[in-house]
């Protein structure tokens, strides 16, 4: 298969490459004719229409055949593709099927050697019960029967448990799923449960057979009736045998019968299908066919129709009555069936119920047996049995030999004959069934007889018999022991009956797994359907798309040749536009002559008239001139006329003359004017011809895009529509084989039928193996696919990555360098600051251990200092987010985290972390390069390695402790089993207790060790927090520098997958040896649960004891395990990191080592052989386990037996035994899980050397690449050079033939103009001749010019239009020619006449010209055709090639498909072998059942019996009490009733069971059957119409092929026919080619000369690369030479960190001092900073107010002159007011000082009084002696009754300030000076200085002054006096503002209250008094002012 597939892929591989490379070659044609069609468009003329015409028929000829070309490819394309989809859709169904089949095939498997292990341990079981029935007649050889009986079932055991084991093995030698293993590990757990449950039931029935023997070991005769009771068993084990055979025979027939019936129904269906379809077909063409056909053929057809379908209905009548007697045959067939089962089922039940009987007579016979030897002869009895016996072999003899005639002829006849002999043979069998029955009658008869008389015999005796009490006790005993026996086998037949419901059930399950297969591949099956009808939809929208693209592209193409034409047309008018131009210009210097000359002949024309004359002639021949050329000739014309009538005038007249002058003059200057016109119309006309020059390139880079994508979406399509006619041509083809293979099926599972279970065997063996092969092959294959896919994938991402890595290393380079420049500068500077630390660092490590040691002894305290450390953690969390809200979070994180571990070290952490912030502060501030992060990290490396060596020396602690606690364990078992020794109890100690301890053990040493842990990691920590910054910046830099690197490790998945394998193969294994521990512990403590009951009594009490220590123990762990997984966070976090710098350091060593691979390959090799060699090694492991648990479980099986016969004989040194054994299994287990433990690390280090070997290999690969691409760019570049250097000879042979062209031209012009000029000189003397001559002489040009082409159809067309030209042109020259003569006539000096003939010379010059360049132009078009021409026609051949190409693909497709249908055959055939497999396997499951289900009802048999024997031992107990009492009769009656009712439940329960079991035998083969018929109907149906529907698709592929063949013949003829018209126009065009080889030849030395430069070019090309080759060497050894100088430096940085950690150490002491010296100076600074900024932003905001409010003041200034004015006047009425109102006193004021002294508390009222006295003028004493005087009765009462009830009125509405702290103890003075504060303040709101904004410096800065608005003054008065006199702006009143708005100086008096305040001024706050000052000083004050 595999040398198949790679044949069939190398076979695909060539073709698809001829076709890409076919398909490469025609898209470059395509291409070249596209540009080639372009180029034509811009070089046609606009006067060759018609071969433009003829042109474009044959291009849209030629495009019509590329057009259905293409089409033809495409459809072949889609085709494909369709077959290649078809096809991996059937490869998946197929893979599904076989997945499917595997897994039915797996579950029977389980399900058949499950039921065998269930056979065989019956079996066993039944044979130990029969031995040990044996054995009983032999007294003394006891013991040893029973131990090699259990020897003989525990080697079958083991020998069964050894099998799977065995076959386990030799599966893992190939792969396997994880699953797989999972699912074997399940079973074997399973078999060795069902193991454990027969060994008790034999153990059960051992001890119930020695228990039964040893109450009867007495009887000597009993030893012949348990012969005989063996014997009619196996007599009865061979019956049911043979009736289990003889059910199997009739199942295959029935299954063969029913399949025959549904074949026939099934083709008489399709039969009448096509009948119908017939049917309906004829009176279809009988329905089209009537309105054509005449009515003879009509008369004629319709009796042949009638009679076919008459014909038609009797087959179909026939075949229903064929059906009918088929079915009634079956019916038939099925009540014989029934009737058959019935009397079998009668049979059985009447020879079990005599074998019932017989054997209890027998029990019977045996009991009255003693009683009855001294009467009866024991020859008698002898001779009876012995006839018996042999009365019974001849019948056996007789039963099998008519199985075996059976058996013949079921296979001879497997006809219908069969059944009849079978019921034949049947009802023979029942008549000798029913003899042996009256035969077994007649003997019970006499034993009854032989009862009765023993029973006279025994009432005779009863006197005499004095040991009766002893057997009765014996008979109780027995008694006893048979009901417990019957109750375990009660529970005996539950389990099977529960076992046979799983096994329903698991049936069940099987059957709906197969009917949702079934639904599943349906709904597959639709969904195909559906993808096939979405891909034909598909298919035709991409065709409409097609086809609506060629129009679109036709469309275009037309706009291109009209865009061209236009172009030709703009560059022709552009060329008339530049000639008129030119002439203009002539025109106008002429006319400037004209103009000059003019001037001087008007002076002159008085004097000369002729002079005059000849002047306008020269003026007119020269205007006629510029009339001709210019765009407005006619005007010209006209001109020409006037000045003809004018010089007739001016001849006349000398004024006219004049005025005609000025005319000439007017018309000049507007030449000029058109001139200017012209030129700008000229240059807009060439902008735009350049405008649409760049659209048209445009337009033409769009439609080559255009052109582009359609022909790649097309070739895309028809790619995939080939690939689905081959997917599916070969889907059909493999449905076909499907439909063959399932018809093969049928016939094996006909033919399997009579297969024997050997062969069976043989054949599952061998299909197990084949499935396991094609397993590993389609394994193989998917691996070899996602290979080709993962190295197609690796390709083209090596070559992407290759160039960015190029430009990486290069970047990498320049920054080493740069980066080593700097390690070089920074090295010097830190090497004192690292002293410096390491000093330092040194005495905090002393103090650190110092205080670990002091935490070691406080280890006891923790729990109480717990609450108080988290308060402290929390308070250091907020202190660190203050400070740190600048730094990194990933910092902050980290120090988060740690904190939780350093809080056991509060004050040295605290004072730590203090100095760590301001180091990084002072750091920040003065170190700005990065050279610091380098060093550090350099330092932090050496201090993890010192932390790893810490904790590498934990861990071997910690490994010492666990070993230690391990040997305590061992001790303590040791105790234990000691301990149960001296009790006596055999068993092995529980594993789980064991387990238990060992957990709490570890647990507790987890604890204790995480303490030392802690301890350690403080140091560890303390260390890592300083450096995790700046490693986190390098690693960013250099993860930044290496990330292209990091992608291409995802490439190498493949290796490490062979490595998962490897750790799946180990988890493998170690499950294995866990279930095999589990085993060990099972059969330890299988049967022995009393001892195991004591041990585990005993171990709680060792529990109990423990637990007060293992709480302790979980409470350290409680406190340490928070540390401990902090702790290993951050070693994750910095082993993370580290793993990344070891990362970049090895690929920066792996860039030097990029040559050898082979050394990584080598080294991946060794690390596979070693992990397989370590695999065997843990399998030999595995298998001795396995062999010393077979041993345990026998060791253990013995001592049981031994344990149950000897009740407690087992002798101590077997018990030994098992305890060392069980001792060294748990030190091997130990050993494992160690060496378990090993192999997992072995895995990660070799999974980490895989990972660095991959790198390495994807760097060198990246290297091969990058050649690779250098190479390919250069042969890219040589190629290029290549086709330049043929392009650029092309373009000069081209060239050289148009200059061969040109210079032909130019020979044939010369001659030409030779013949005009003679022949012009002649016109002088004979003008009438120079006509005809030039005419002639014009003929003769062009005949001459086209000499070369006569032959051309096209050039005699353009000759005919040229000679129409050139008569026109003759025309002109004659009418020119007869004007000359007039003039000439008129001229009288010959001088004028030489004039105007040079003029005519020059106009017919330019006329040949312009002729000559039509002729040329129209050369240059013939060329471009034949090109053209000679470019379709090799485009066709090129398409010709292609299809033949793509025909040979398509039959090589063919050829393929029909192999991979062969393929599907094979693999189809082998899934039919299967499914038939599966189900004989499904048959031996039913067989098995039912043995299940005998043996079931034979358990039930026993159960009767042994309750019969309890109640015959009951009723002999009876008949022993009755007859001492004299109830002979009642005894027999209750006996005989006793029997008929034991009888009749006998009878209803084995009729129950055989229904049941018949039933449930109806129901399986039922539901076998239909899920078969079902199956095969769907199968065939879809089969058919798959088949029909693959033919039809056939023959429409095979007919479009053919019709395609003969068009494409078709249109090769007329290509051959078209080509060989342009071979012959290509010859008449060669002879032109010949003449221009030798200019080729000199043109060829100079384009050697230019190969030579390029020559030249190349060879500087080669010497660029070598150079570059040599760069690249040199890179790589810089990059070597770098990585050891970078190597030496990290060791010299090593070195000088050693030495400069110790100066960091005394720097850091002190930058410590330093540090709080500068933090104080910083506080200071920022204290003053604050202020300064306070103080800056105030005057800021005071500059700009004081601006405006400057502005403010001039136009005050200016209102404040006017008001001083008033002011004087106002103070001048005011003093003359004070004058009057000296002695006067205010109302309002002494209103106010009234009611205060009201609301002033009682005690504070004298103050008042006081202040009024001193308002009023009195003097202090005077108003004290007031007061004292009226004490009681003073002012107050005076007062009231003085003003009345007033007061309340005029209370003003002072606000109360919420701050003032005193209340009402304030005295009056304070309130007064409030109140007059309150009233100061205005009612307009004041103006908002820059004084209320500025900051006070020593309040907090958050709080503003002015916090409420009406408030404001107040607020700034509190502001002032909090601050003091921090804040200059708010001054005493007095000082900072005048009270009069003049000068501060002159200071007018008058009270400040009187004056006008005007709204423009600023009010200012009142003046802050303070408590202190005296209230009457105040108001003095006031009143002073």
């Amino acid at each position: 298969m595999s040398s198949w597939l790679g044949g069939l892929g190398s076979g695909l591989g060539q073709s698809l490459g001829q076709v890409g490379g076919s398909l490469s070659s025609f898209t470059g044609q395509i291409s070249n004719f596209t540009k080639d069609m372009l180029l034509e468009g811009v070089e046609e003329v606009g006067d060759a229409a018609t071969e433009l015409q003829v042109s474009n028929s044959k291009l849209a000829e030629v495009e019509a055949a590329f057009v259905t070309q293409k089409s033809e490819y495409d459809r072949l394309r889609k085709l494909y593709a369709e077959q290649e989809e078809k096809l991996e859709a059937a490869e998946i169904q197929v893979k599904r099927q076989s997945a499917e089949y595997r897994s039915l095939l797996q579950q029977k498997d389980v399900e058949i050697n499950h039921l065998k292990a269930r056979q065989s341990g019956l079996q066993e079981e039944v044979q130990t019960l029969q031995q040990s029935a044996q054995s009983a007649s032999v007294g003394p050889a006891l013991l040893p029967v029973t131990t090699a009986s259990s020897t003989t079932t525990s080697s079958s055991v083991s020998s069964f448990l050894s099998r799977p084991s065995g076959s386990h093995q030799g599966f893992h030698g190939e792969e396997i799923d994880l699953s797989d293993v999972i699912w074997s590990q399940q079973e074997i757990n399973r078999l060795s449960t069902e193991v454990m449950r027969l060994e008790a039931e034999v153990a059960h029935w051992r001890r119930m057979s020695q228990a039964s023997t040893a109450a009867g070991a007495g009887n000597g005769d009993q030893g012949e009736i348990l012969k005989l009771q063996r014997t009619i068993k196996d007599l009865r084990e061979e019956m049911s045998r043979e009736v289990d055979e003889h059910q199997h025979e009739l199942a295959a027939l029935q299954d063969v019968q029913r399949q025959k019936m549904a074949d026939i129904t099934r083709r008489h269906r399709e039969e009448l299908a096509e009948y119908e379809e017939r049917i309906e077909e004829l009176e279809e063409q009988i329905q089209s066919g009537g309105g054509q056909a005449t009515s003879s053929s009509d008369a004629s057809r319709l009796p042949e129709l009638h009679e076919i379908i008459s014909s038609l209905q009797e087959a179909a009548d026939q075949r229903e009555k064929q059906l009918a007697e088929l079915s009634a045959r079956l019916e038939e067939a099925q009540t014989k069936q029934a009737s058959l089962q019935l009397e079998k089922d009668e049979v059985q039940e009447e020879n079990a119920g005599l074998l019932q009987n017989y054997t209890r007579l027998q029990a019977s016979v045996a009991e009255l047996q003693t009683r009855v030897q001294e009467q009866e002869g024991k020859s008698l009895q002898k001779a009876q049995l012995d006839h018996e016996i042999q009365v019974l072999r001849k019948n056996l003899a007789d039963s099998e030999k008519e199985i075996q005639r059976l058996k013949s002829l079921a296979e001879a006849e497997p006809n219908e004959e069969v059944e009849h002999a079978d019921i034949l043979e049947l009802n023979t069998i029942i008549g000798t069934l029913r003899q042996e029955k009256e035969v077994l009658e007649q003997e019970k008869l006499n034993l009854q007889d032989r009862l009765k008389t023993a029973e006279e015999q025994i009432l005779g005796n009863n006197e005499a018999t004095s040991g009766e009490s002893e057997t009765i006790e014996d008979l109780k005993v027995e008694l006893e022991r048979r009901e417990k026996a019957l109750k375990n086998t009660e529970e005996e037949r539950d389990t099977l009956m529960s076992e046979l419901e799983e096994l329903d059930q698991q049936n069940q399950e099987a059957t709906q797994h197969m009917i949702s297969v079934k639904e599943q591949l349906s709904v597959q099956l639709k969904e195909a359907q559906t993808d096939l009808t979405r891909l034909t939809a598909e298919l035709n929208t991409t065709k409409d798309q097609k086809r609506a693209m060629s129009q679109e592209l036709e469309t275009q193409k037309e706009r291109i040749s009209q865009s061209a034409f236009t172009l030709n047309d703009l560059h022709m008018g552009k060329q008339q536009l530049e000639g008129t131009v030119k002439e203009l210009k002539d025109k106008l210097g002429h006319a400037q002559e004209q103009s000059r000359e003019a001037r001087r002949e008007i002076t002159e024309l008085k004097k000369t008239l002729q002079e005059r004359e000849e002047q306008l002639s020269v003026a007119k021949a020269e205007l006629q001139v510029s009339g001709n050329r210019g765009t407005e000739t006619q005007g010209t014309k006209e001109k020409l006329a006037g000045k003809e009538r004018e010089l007739s005038d001016l001849r006349r007249e000398m004024d006219e003359v004049r005025s005609s002058q000025e005319r000439v003059m007017s018309e000049d200057y507007e030449l000029k004017i058109e001139n200017k016109r012209l030129k700008a119309e000229s240059e807009e006309a060439l902008g735009k011809s350049e405008e649409l020059i760049r659209q048209i390139k445009e337009s033409q880079v769009a439609l080559n895009r255009a052109v582009r994508e359609k022909d790649t979406r097309i070739e895309a399509l028809k790619l995939e529509k080939s690939q689905l006619e081959g997917e599916l041509r070969q889907t059909e083809k493999t449905l076909a084989e499907q439909a063959k293979q399932y018809q093969q099926t049928i016939e094996e599972l006909t033919r399997a039928s009579s297969m024997d279970a050997s062969a069976l065997q043989m054949e599952h063996e061998r299909a197990i193996k084949l499935n396991q092969e094609k397993d590993m092959e389609i394994a193989q294959l998917k691996r070899d696919i996602e290979q080709l896919a993962s190295d197609h994938r690796d390709t083209n991402e090596m070559l992407s990555i290759t160039v960015a890595g190029q430009k990486q290393l290069t970047d990498l380079l320049q920054e080493k360098d740069a980066f080593m420049e700097t390690l070089k500068q920074n090295a010097s500077d830190l090497q004192m600051e690292m002293e410096n630390r390491l000093s330092v660092t040194t005495k905090e490590v002393e103090t650190l251990r110092q205080a670990l040691e002091e935490k070691d002894r406080q280890l006891g305290g923790m729990k109480e200092e717990n609450s108080h450390l988290k308060e402290e953690i929390d308070r250091l969390r907020d202190q660190q987010s203050r400070p740190q809200s600048l730094a990194e979070p990933r910092t902050l994180d980290i120090i988060t985290e740690l904190e939780t571990e350093i809080t056991q070290l509060k004050s040295s952490k605290n004072g730590l972390e203090e100095e760590a912030q301001m180091l990084r502060r002072t750091m920040e501030e003065q170190q700005t390069s990065h050279h610091l992060s380098q060093q550090s990290l350099q330092a932090q490396q050496s201090e993890l390695e010192q932390a790893h060596a810490r904790h590498q020396q934990t861990t071997l602690n910690y490994d010492r402790l666990i070993q230690a606690r391990d040997e305590e364990i061992f001790r303590l078992q040791q105790t234990v089993d000691r301990l149960s020794e001296s009790r006596g109890r055999a068993d092995s100690p529980p594993v789980q207790g064991e387990v238990i301890l060992q957990e709490e053990k570890t647990q507790t040493l987890n604890q204790e060790n995480g303490n030392e842990k802690h301890d350690l990691s403080k140091v560890e920590i303390e260390k890592l927090v300083k450096g995790i910054k700046e490693k986190e910046t390098e690693i960013s830099q250099l993860n930044e520098k290496n990330l292209s690197l990091t992608r291409q490790l995802d490439q190498l998945v493949v290796s490490r997958d062979e490595v998962g394998k490897l750790s799946q193969m180990i988890l493998q294994k170690d499950l294995e040896i866990q279930a095999l521990h589990a085993r060990v512990s099972m059969g330890g403590g299988g049967g022995h649960s009393q001892d195991v009951m004591f041990l585990q009594q005993q171990l709680q009490a060792y529990a109990v004891e423990r637990e007060q220590v293992l709480a302790v123990l979980n409470e350290k762990t409680r406190e340490n395990s928070q540390l401990r997984s902090d702790y290993h966070r951050l070693m994750d976090i910095m082993a993370g990191k580290e793993a990344a710098l070891l990362k970049l350091q090895q690929e920066n060593q792996r860039l030097t080592n990029m040559s050898d691979p082979s050394g990584s390959q080598e080294m991946f090799k060794e690390t596979i052989q070693n992990l397989s060699r370590i695999i065997r090694e843990k399998d030999i492991e595995i298998d001795a386990l396995t062999q010393k648990c077979q041993t345990l479980v026998t060791v253990l099986q013995t001592s049981g037996g031994e344990f149950g016969a000897g009740s407690g004989g087992v002798s101590s040194n077997q018990f030994e035994e098992l305890l060392q054994e069980r001792d060294t299994l748990k030190q091997q287990v130990k050993k494992m899980e160690e060496w378990k433990q090993q192999v997992i690390t072995t895995v990660k280090n070799m999974q980490h050397e895989s990972a660095q070997l991959q790198e390495e290999l994807i760097k060198l690969q990246g290297q091969v690449s990058a050649d690779s691409d250098c190479s390919s760019k250069l042969s890219v570049d040589y190629t290029r050079l290549i086709q330049s250097y043929e392009l650029k000879e092309r373009r000069l042979g081209s060239l050289s033939q148009e200059l061969a062209q040109v210079q032909q031209t130019i020979t044939q012009l010369s001659t030409t103009k030779e013949v005009l000029l003679g022949k012009l000189d002649s016109v002088t003397q004979t003008p009438e001749v120079t006509a005809p001559q030039s005419s002639g002489s014009s003929l003769t040009a062009p005949s001459l010019q086209t000499s070369p082409t006569i032959n051309n159809e096209k050039l005699e067309k353009e000759l005919a239009q040229l000679r129409s030209q050139l008569a026109e042109r003759e025309n002109m020259i004659k009418t020119i020619q007869e004007n000359n003569h007039r003039l000439s006539n008129s001229a009288s000096a010959s001088e004028s006449d030489q004039r105007i003939q040079a003029e005519e010379v020059r106009q017919v010059k330019e006329r040949l010209e312009a002729l000559q360049r039509s002729v040329r132009e129209k050369d240059l078009l013939i060329k471009t055709k034949g090109d053209q021409l000679s470019q379709v026609s090799e485009a066709l051949r090129n398409r010709e090639n292609d299809n033949e190409v793509l025909k040979q693909a398509v039959t090589n497709l063919k050829e393929r498909a029909l192999i991979l249908e062969m393929d599907v055959k094979k693999l189809k055939e082998e899934n039919e072998l299967v499914a038939a497999r599966s189900r004989e396997k499904e048959s031996e499951f039913r067989a098995l059942q039912e043995t299940n289900m005998q043996v079931s009802l034979l358990l039930r048999e026993k159960e009767f019996e042994l309750s019969a024997v309890s109640e015959k031992a009951a009723t002999v107990e009876r008949m022993l009490k009755d007859k001492d009492q004299g109830k002979n009769s009642e005894l027999n009656q209750l006996l005989n009733e006793i029997k008929a009712m034991q009888e009749k439940a006998l009878a209803f329960q084995q009729e129950r069971d055989q229904v049941m079991m018949a039933l449930k035998q109806k129901q399986m083969e039922t539901t076998a059957v239909q899920t078969e018929l079902q199956h095969m109907r769907d199968k065939e149906q879809r089969l058919n119409l798959e088949l029909e529907r693959l033919r039809n698709h056939l023959l429409e592929v095979e007919e479009s092929y053919t019709r395609e063949a003969i068009s494409a013949e078709d249109r090769e003829t007329e290509l051959r026919r078209r080509v060989a018209l342009l071979d012959e126009k290509l010859a008449s065009s060669s002879s032109a080619v010949e003449n221009a080889s030798q200019q080729a030849s000199m043109q060829v030395e100079s384009l050697q000369e230019q190969l030579s430069g390029v020559v030249k070019q190349r060879d500087e090309a080669l010497a660029h690369l070598r150079t570059s080759q040599d760069q690249v060497n040199q890179y790589a050894v810089s990059l070597s030479n770098l990585q050891m100088v970078l190597e030496q430096f990290q060791q010299e940085e090593k070195a000088m960190y050693s030495a400069e950690l110790e100066k960091h150490k005394k720097e850091k002491e002190e930058w410590r001092r330093k540090a709080e010296r500068l933090e104080d100076q910083a506080s200071a600074l920022q204290i003053n900073l604050d202020e300064a900024n306070a103080a800056l932003d105030s005057a800021s905001r005071l500059t700009d107010q004081l601006d405006l409010k400057e502005e403010q003041l001039e136009e005050l200034k200016k209102q404040v002159d006017v008001r001083q004015e008033m002011l004087e006047e106002a103070q001048r009425k005011l003093m003359n007011l004070l004058n009057s109102t000296e002695g006067k006193i205010d109302k309002v004021l002494m209103r106010n000082l009234f009611l205060g002294y009201f609301h002033t508390p009682k005690t504070k009222r004298a103050d008042v009084l006081r202040l009024m006295g001193s308002v009023l003028g009195l003097s202090r004493e005077d108003v004290d002696l007031m007061l004292e005087g009226d004490g009681r009765h003073g002012v107050t009462a005076w007062m009231s009754s003085w003003l009345g009830g007033r007061g309340a009125q005029s209370v003003p509405n002072t606000p109360q300030r919420p701050t003032s702290g005193q209340g009402f103890n304030s005295s009056f003075s304070e309130m007064f000076v409030k109140f007059l504060e309150t009233e100061s303040t205005p009612s307009l709101p004041a103006p908002k200085l820059p004084v209320l904004d500025i900051k006070p410096l020593s309040a907090p800065p958050l709080r503003r002054t002015n916090t409420a608005a009406p408030s404001k003054a107040a607020g700034a008065a509190a502001v002032s006096k909090r601050a003091g006199e921090s804040n200059p702006f708010l001054a005493p009143r007095s000082a900072a503002v005048p009270l009069l708005a003049g000068s501060s100086s002159t200071s007018s008096g008058g009270h400040l209250l009187m004056k006008p305040i005007s709204d423009a001024l600023p009010t200012f706050t009142p003046v802050p008094v303070s408590a202190e000052a005296s209230a009457g000083a105040v108001l003095k004050d006031l009143l002073k002012q």
